[in-house]
């Protein structure tokens, strides 16, 4: 923890940029080291932080997911309506975007972005681990679509880090909201503990399902700025290949699991809504920030 965190008064900005950290220093390859007894007690201390974080979340979502139990045509319609009824769509934060964002605050939107991306290929490495056949299967072809069929310059992640430097974008964890952070920190949790790993299946069904409209609001903001291609590219590409993403994820990931275990239903869904309720407190923290930018600039 660093002499910021430790006096810093936002419990919630304190907690976040702390498990940030740890998350992207035990994700890296290391080394043996003499002190890995150390450093196993100190990854304890943040598991149980990031255990209590995740429980509290899972607390604010139960009551609603319990309305998708049912059978598997049941389960996948509600699944499907969270599209258009999910915590934090269609948020007025992105047709402004599209429409009204000056170029600063574009700049400024995706560097939080930027800085709250966990990786969707690293996750869907994790989270596939010991699945069944046939969503297994799924998360390959999904793995390979996010490598870029093989090809560098294709690798999703690489057009992430493309656009950070085509625009000059300097995303950190302490320049970057806590709510962005939060939700990165919840992808990582659900998707490196076995224990949520029906939650992890949720969580990134939900991405695809609900991805498409709000990057291709992003592009249409991009173009608009006079952003180009490369820029551009990572939201362009998402915008239309995460629809067949999610119909095959629905198809061949949920639909199967749920039928042949009634009772992962239940996890599938707040896994989902978790995901989608910590890009509402995005979008709500964003907007809130980006108002007080123009109002400031306006005086």
């Amino acid at each position: 923890m660093s002499a910021d965190d430790i006096t810093d008064p936002d419990p919630q900005r304190q907690l976040h940029r702390r498990l940030a950290r740890f998350n992207a220093v035990r994700l890296k390859p290391g080394s043996p080291r003499p002190q890995w007894r150390e450093d196993l007690a100190c990854e304890h201390e943040h598991r149980l932080l990031e255990g209590d974080f995740l429980e509290a979340l899972r607390s604010q979502v139960q009551a609603a997911a319990s309305a998708s139990a049912g059978n598997a045509d049941h389960f996948t319609g509600w699944f499907e309506s969270l599209e258009r009824t999910g915590p934090g769509q269609h948020h007025a934060l992105f047709d402004w975007l599209a429409l009204e964002a000056t170029l600063p605050q574009m700049r400024w939107f995706l560097t939080q972005e930027a800085a709250g991306e966990a990786g969707f290929e690293d996750l869907l490495a994790c989270t596939q681990v010991k699945l069944p056949p046939q969503p297994k299967l799924e998360c390959a072809r999904n793995f390979w679509d996010e490598m870029g069929h093989g090809k560098q310059s294709a690798m999703h992640g690489q057009m992430l880090e493309q656009m950070v430097r085509e625009l000059d974008l300097h995303p950190a964890i302490d320049t970057t909201v806590w709510e962005s952070l939060a939700l990165a920190n919840t992808m990582v949790a659900l998707a490196t503990t076995r224990r949520y790993a029906w939650h992890a299946i949720g969580a990134l069904g939900v991405i695809e399902l609900t991805a498409p409209g709000r990057v291709k609001q992003v592009a249409a903001g991009m173009r608009r700025l006079g952003l180009g291609g490369r820029a551009r590219a990572y939201f362009d590409l998402h915008a239309a290949l995460d629809v067949s993403h999610s119909r095959a994820w629905i198809r061949e990931v949920i639909r199967p699991l749920v039928e042949a275990d009634p009772a992962c239903g239940q996890f599938i869904a707040e896994g989902a809504l978790m995901r989608l309720t910590c890009g509402e407190r995005c979008f709500a923290r964003y907007s809130a920030e980006l108002q007080r930018v123009e109002e400031t600039a306006a005086c």
